[in-house]
């Protein structure tokens, strides 16, 4: 058995989860883009895959992920190809997919299960789409995210291992290719797994509502964001919008635009009209 996951924190949480049954115990991959944002078109080509890693370099340049691209952590497409040699070296591993209801998951999801058609039948997903789980105070919740479950109960979501049907392997990439066509650079979820698409400036607004007339540094203010906001997305893509919203001139800045750390933030000219 194989385990995929879409993000860092799901890989721990479903480790300790197979310490607890190990009845799912197999190797756990994570899938590490972020493919919520960013160009998709013809990202099963070489020169798809070399655009998607040039804006990548753009967005972190200067950043707390600088040089990121160009170490090669994020290689999802080495990931696969080793992914598929397991499958295709034995016929009897099977490839459980784990996401929750999340436009992260459910946009690696599309990209993931748009490439595994030849093995149709080893390919499970598990979708935690809108079900309780009981949290550490033992309360009921709808989680967002999987490593947000406790592990003894990340072990309940094993039964809701099913089969990508043939019909899913038929429809399901139609909807990758949507994505991808309509050429747009953030997708919000919608519901079930329906993804929304908008442009690259879509969350400038209510970031903009996050900066005032006192100094902030850029990370207070994108820490507010995502903890007050109702649609959020990585620090590093909010961290280059923040920057794009510099050189419109509307604000003041001092320090250098580097690190989320590295420079503060204010509206332009509201010193002046405070002191008046």
């Amino acid at each position: 058995m194989i385990h995929i996951v879409f993000n860092t924190a799901d890989v721990e949480v479903l480790r300790k989860a197979i310490e607890l049954d190990e009845s799912i115990a197999g190797e756990i991959i994570e899938i590490k883009d972020d493919y919520a944002v960013g160009p998709l078109t013809d990202l099963y080509t070489e020169e798809g895959r070399s655009s998607r890693n040039e804006w990548w370099k753009q967005v972190l340049a200067g950043g707390d992920y600088d040089g990121l691209v160009e170490k090669g952590v994020v290689n999802d497409d080495a990931t696969l190809a080793a992914l598929k040699e397991k499958l295709d070296a034995d016929d009897s591993e099977v490839l459980w997919i784990w996401a929750a209801q999340n436009k992260h998951d459910v946009s690696g999801y599309y990209w993931l299960m748009s490439q595994l058609k030849d093995f149709q039948s080893r390919v499970f997903i598990l979708y935690l789409n809108n079900l309780p789980f009981i949290n550490e105070k033992g309360n009921i919740f709808y989680p967002e995210w999987l490593h947000v479950i406790p592990p003894k109960e990340f072990l309940k979501a094993k039964k809701l291992a099913r089969p990508i049907t043939l019909s899913e392997f038929e429809v399901d990439p139609d909807e990758w290719k949507r994505l991808s066509h309509e050429n747009k650079m953030v997708r919000i979820l919608e519901g079930g797994k329906k993804l929304a698409q908008y442009d690259v400036d879509f969350y400038d607004a209510d970031l903009k509502k996050f900066i005032t007339a006192e100094w902030q540094k850029a990370s207070k203010i994108i820490h507010q964001f995502l903890n007050k906001n109702k649609y959020t997305t990585g620090d590093a893509f909010l961290l280059w919008r923040l920057k794009n919203l510099v050189s419109e001139g509307n604000m003041d800045v001092q320090g250098e635009l580097k690190g989320m750390k590295d420079f503060e933030l204010k509206l332009a000219g509201a010193a002046a009209s405070i002191e008046s």
